[in-house]
């Protein structure tokens, strides 16, 4: 016997890609319903190779019977849906940024802290990192076991596609039009500055310390999924990419690190792939993790400058691991261990 799903956000970027996982990996589901708001209503959505969703209106919609509900509609609009979702009797798998750092409600990445799926019981909802987390989270949590790690700095190096289909509409716009001899801020609309043949240090807000809430996300995510005890510098920048987020990472830790064996962990860990070969192509890159379901890591050397020191480079879709596939994921954790049908 399956369970009732539905997909909040249907129609956007991330929730596609939620239907479309949910069918590759066969999601044990008897109904699935795809919900959006008002405007979206009677659009058809593709789930799977055979059948076809009709998107109902989020704001009539009733929960009741729902079993899992999987949502990416947008912070506000999760807000206030989500509760009710949940006050209905489903388990919400949660993945925009409003509900992170609620300390009763589980910030979960399935490859990393499992056992804390359990705790949704307070609250019925479940939340799902941010994109630029889960892929560090999946390539440090083996490097923390082996070796207690004390402070990362970490530089990212995002894509468009975690602005949303505007923010990628708009890349291509601006690209399209520079070879045209069009100025680029006649189609400057999402992002403060030229993002075509171009990079910018400002993803979300400023806060009053001078980091933006992006990286502030990666500092405090860590510390509630991983270990609080560790130290996070982040540096968070968008660059011209349509899909997969890249980040130099560096790490210091308590115990002396050696690079072999650093390597040994990493590969055994799930989820992980490691890709370094000290030569032309050796290495994995934002294009090619594109579509693929593992996060990569590459260029994995010691740092020198410091006693027990490692760098390495990190990439992964972060539409599919940095969010639609991490939800599912949760969702099976969520049906394999804590909803018996």
């Amino acid at each position: 016997m399956g369970y009732k799903v539905a997909v909040m956000g249907a129609t956007g970027n991330v929730g596609r890609e939620m239907l479309q996982i949910m069918s590759e990996r066969n999601f044990p589901a008897d109904e699935v319903v795809a919900l959006a708001s008002r405007r979206s209503v009677g659009r058809e959505i593709s789930y799977g190779e055979d059948e076809i969703l009709k998107v109902q209106d989020l704001d009539t919609f009733d929960f009741t019977g729902t079993d899992i509900v999987l949502s990416s509609p947008g912070g506000a609009i999760s807000a206030k849906y989500s509760p009710c979702a949940a006050e209905a009797g489903a388990v919400v798998v949660d993945n925009t940024s409003h509900f992170r750092m609620d300390p009763d409600i589980p910030l979960i990445v399935p490859e990393v802290n499992p056992e804390a799926i359990g705790e949704y019981k307070k609250k019925g909802i479940i939340a799902n990192p941010n994109c630029s987390t889960i892929q560090m989270m999946v390539a440090l949590k083996p490097l923390h076991e082996e070796f207690e790690i004390e402070r990362v700095i970490v530089s990212t190096y995002q894509s468009v596609s975690g602005g949303g289909k505007e923010a990628m509409d708009e890349l291509f716009e601006q690209t399209k039009g520079i070879f045209m001899n069009k100025p680029a801020t006649e189609t400057k609309q999402k992002f403060t500055k030229q993002i075509a043949f171009n990079c910018i240090p400002h993803i979300d807000v400023f806060m009053d310390d001078g980091q933006t809430k992006e990286e502030w996300k990666m500092k405090v995510e860590t510390a509630k999924i991983l270990d609080p005890n560790i130290k996070v510098h982040a540096n968070c920048c968008r660059v011209p990419a349509f899909i997969g987020h890249a980040e130099y990472i560096n790490i210091e830790t308590k115990k002396p690190i050696d690079e072999a064996r650093a390597r040994e962990v990493m590969q055994a860990q799930d989820g992980l792939v490691v890709v370094d070969h000290r030569e032309d192509e050796g290495y994995v890159t934002q294009v090619e993790c594109a579509g693929e379901d593992a996060t990569y890591v590459s260029r994995i050397r010691k740092d020198d400058t410091v006693e027990n020191g490692l760098s390495f480079w990190c990439v992964s879709d972060n539409l599919r691991k940095g969010a639609a596939l991490n939800t599912v994921q949760i969702a099976e954790a969520l049906v394999r261990d804590h909803l018996k049908k």
